[in-house]
């Protein structure tokens, strides 16, 4: 038996963009961050999420901007090395800090996130960095008391000036990130806060929405979130609403 279903990649991009737009109720959010709204309700299938956005001025437009600084500064090449899987090699001494400009660290909380972010749509130096797994976090984890995302994020202040940060995961990451910039570490761009889950995502991401410490971000309130999404709301800064099938 032949199924009848649509098989062309850009049909179906542009047929689920449009029913996301009749739909959704996207008019309270700011202009500049409907196409990431229409691929974060994409990545997960609920238009009723766009209530639950939020988005601080000027956020989209910040990480857009860092992206953009960086396509300026690596037209002449600058691509970091990168590990198998698309994530950076963070044994190359290029990312030991963030003086270079062709150098824009993605910050993941997860595995998942980094490799849901479409690299070929990266400016070249844009990369994805997961430090959960560095043979460093452990301990780190075993002495701080906390979990291994939360531990992991330390091994982002070096160069976490100016970069992006997705979190799709973990709570305890956007927790730590959060108090650590209360405690003065560096401001990235943007912070795309996603993490998903009963314990702890509601509440870390009301407090990012509630004290962001002068840091742009974009966030779900409530349980919902997940990698996918975080992975999708980089996407949006890249893509914005191409509809090739990317």
């Amino acid at each position: 038996m032949t199924l009848d279903y649509e098989r062309d990649p850009a049909a179906i991009y542009r047929q689920s963009f449009a029913t996301i737009a009749a739909e959704a109720d996207l008019s309270a959010l700011p202009e500049a961050a409907r196409p990431m709204a229409i691929r974060l309700i994409h990545a997960c299938g609920m238009v009723d999420i766009a209530t639950d956005l939020r988005v601080s001025e000027g956020a989209v437009e910040a990480g857009q901007a860092a992206l953009a600084r960086l396509g300026s500064e690596t037209k002449g090449g600058g691509y970091p090395a990168r590990a198998p899987g698309g994530a950076a090699d963070l044994s190359d001494p290029k990312h030991s800090t963030n003086q270079d400009l062709r150098i824009l660290p993605i910050f993941c909380d997860s595995e998942m996130v980094a490799r849901g972010i479409i690299a070929r749509a990266l400016p070249g130096g844009a990369t994805p960095i997961v430090t959960l797994n560095d043979p460093a976090v452990p301990d780190l984890a075993k002495r701080r008391g906390t979990t291994r995302s939360a531990a992991a994020t330390e091994l982002w202040r070096e160069r976490l000036a100016g970069s992006i940060v997705a979190i799709g995961n973990a709570p305890t990451a956007l927790f730590h990130l959060l108090e650590g910039l209360e405690q003065g570490w560096p401001r990235p761009a943007l912070i795309l806060g996603f993490p998903v889950g009963f314990v702890g995502a509601a509440e870390s991401k009301q407090a990012l929405a509630e004290r962001p410490h002068g840091v742009p971000f974009v966030t779900l309130l409530g349980r919902r979130g997940g990698s996918a999404m975080a992975a999708a709301a980089v996407n949006a800064l890249t893509l914005g609403l191409r509809g090739d099938g990317t």
